[in-house]
């Protein structure tokens, strides 16, 4: 990526590699593969800030960020104080939401997972401020009519599925 032509085509490459790297890093997790969960999330990390430096235009580098803040913020106390100690940093939850929603609004490339992942996020900070979940709802709304085949959009509308 060093011998990229431009900046903008290492912002590129540099994106799509922390995209890969959090996804591998989430199916780590659901694995039970913790550590390598962390690795895989800190070098996610590491190229997303990388492409910021390289093209700070790439608001789609901002979603990878953005859960990776989140989740160590919502994370439980234990887990928030081996992250510190491993180097992982401490997360910042509002950070996190404004990029999610910044990235729902104007990213190009991870526009509609920042919708879900930002109503998501939504839903389960209205157990702290209700008023939020009725932004969440109208996020999932948008998307279902945008892909009225998805039955994940629709589900989350329903009674149950939206808490």
């Amino acid at each position: 990526m060093e011998d990229a032509p431009d900046d903008s085509t290492r912002a590129t490459a540099l994106f799509w590699l922390g995209t890969a790297l959090g996804y591998r890093a989430r199916q780590a997790e659901l694995r039970g593969s913790y550590w390598r969960a962390a690795r895989d999330a800190k070098a996610m990390q590491n190229a997303l800030e990388r492409a910021l430096a390289a093209d700070s235009t790439c608001v789609d580098c901002l979603l990878g960020l953005a859960v990776y803040d989140y989740a160590l913020a919502r994370a439980s106390t234990l887990a928030r104080l081996v992250a510190r100690i491993i180097g992982l940093g401490g997360g910042d939850a509002q950070r996190a939401l404004e990029r999610m929603r910044l990235v729902s609004d104007a990213g190009a490339l991870a526009r509609t997972e920042a919708r879900w992942v930002y109503a998501n996020a939504l839903l389960r900070e209205a157990e702290r401020d209700p008023a939020l979940r009725e932004e969440a709802r109208r996020l999932a709304g948008e998307l279902a009519l945008q892909f009225p085949e998805n039955p994940v959009f629709r589900r989350f509308l329903e009674p149950t599925g939206a808490r």
